[in-house]
């Protein structure tokens, strides 16, 4: 059993049998393997030799990127730092977070921190820039498809994720000693509306299928794998499910190597009220209270001790 890539592309040749396929296979898997999707190579790689000069750098000065009590929002979250919800040994990796640059005097900026910038990597700024509003574009044209699965207008989410407060992690696990406690991430959930990830080639990342079995994830090189968060799982009634996910260590041919990939959470705008849509209200719905977006992530946050 392995997730099919679908192509992007044929979102736009075929709007509607694209919507079917990639909701089946969030239906089935919570993921889907996403090729096509315009975003430049280049982009790509830029962003990624950028975020690994970063993480090449001493850990003194990485820490000087830390934000204390701020929850990881923006800039450096150092090793060993976050958890897996519940679990007792924390993950074997450290991050950077960019999020959106809003304008002065902006309606969420008393939500949505200003991000921070390493001087040591001049150009780190511009390429990931850039490679957050082209993953911002492409779930744009993923939400679409969404949308046409559940029966809604095309343009539904658009609202919704307007202005949100998403963010593109910059990831580094680092090589593993055979006796390192613990799994480079634990069995997780996202919390986010969807998530879009790039550099999953490397080995590792595993979901849990309905059966209870470990499913590793193998996308082709450079497509995206897509997977269904928190938030939106909520918003459907649990009819697009947020799976449960982990990044396991690695062989031992590869212990000696480090994993990089760079995940963009795509979150809705942080007072969009996250309320069961009623076309998804059902047998067998798990129909939870409304809350806003920033509250259910404040909620969540704690959960993963970050705040």
């Amino acid at each position: 059993m392995s997730i099919p890539t679908l192509s992007l592309a044929d979102g736009d040749a075929d709007p509607a049998g694209f919507a079917a396929r990639i909701g089946a296979s969030f239906e089935r898997f919570g993921f889907a393997v996403v090729a096509d999707h315009g975003i430049d190579p280049a982009t790509i790689a830029a962003a990624d030799a950028q975020a690994r000069a970063f993480f090449a750098l001493p850990d003194a000065v990485k820490r000087r990127y830390h934000v204390l009590g701020s929850g990881g929002a923006r800039g450096y979250t150092p090793f060993g730092t976050e958890a897996a919800k519940d679990a007792a040994l924390v993950d074997l990796k450290e991050f950077w977070h960019v999020g959106r640059e809003l304008p002065p005097g902006h309606r969420f900026a008393d939500v949505m921190a200003a991000n921070l910038w390493p001087a040591e990597v001049p150009a780190f700024r511009a390429a990931e820039l850039a490679l957050f509003a082209a993953l911002d574009v492409a779930g744009a044209r993923i939400l679409r498809a969404i949308a046409r699965h559940l029966g809604l207008v095309p343009d539904w989410f658009e609202d919704s994720v307007a202005d949100g407060n998403s963010v593109l992690r910059l990831l580094h696990y680092p090589p593993v000693p055979a006796e390192a406690p613990g799994i480079r991430a634990g069995a997780h959930e996202d919390i986010n509306t969807i998530t879009l990830l790039l550099g999953a080639e490397e080995a590792g990342l595993e979901l849990l299928t309905r059966d209870g079995d470990w499913l590793e994830v193998a996308p082709p090189p450079g497509a995206l794998v897509v997977n269904v968060g928190d938030m939106l799982q909520r918003l459907t009634a649990g009819r697009l499910r947020s799976t449960t996910h982990r990044v396991r260590n690695p062989a031992p041919a590869r212990r000696g190597h480090s994993r990089y990939s760079m995940p963009f959470f795509l979150h809705f705008r942080p007072d969009f009220v996250i309320d069961p849509l009623p076309g998804c209200i059902g047998d067998g719905a798990v129909s939870e209270p409304p809350i806003t977006a920033h509250d259910y992530l404040q909620q969540r946050l704690r959960e993963i001790r970050l705040i």
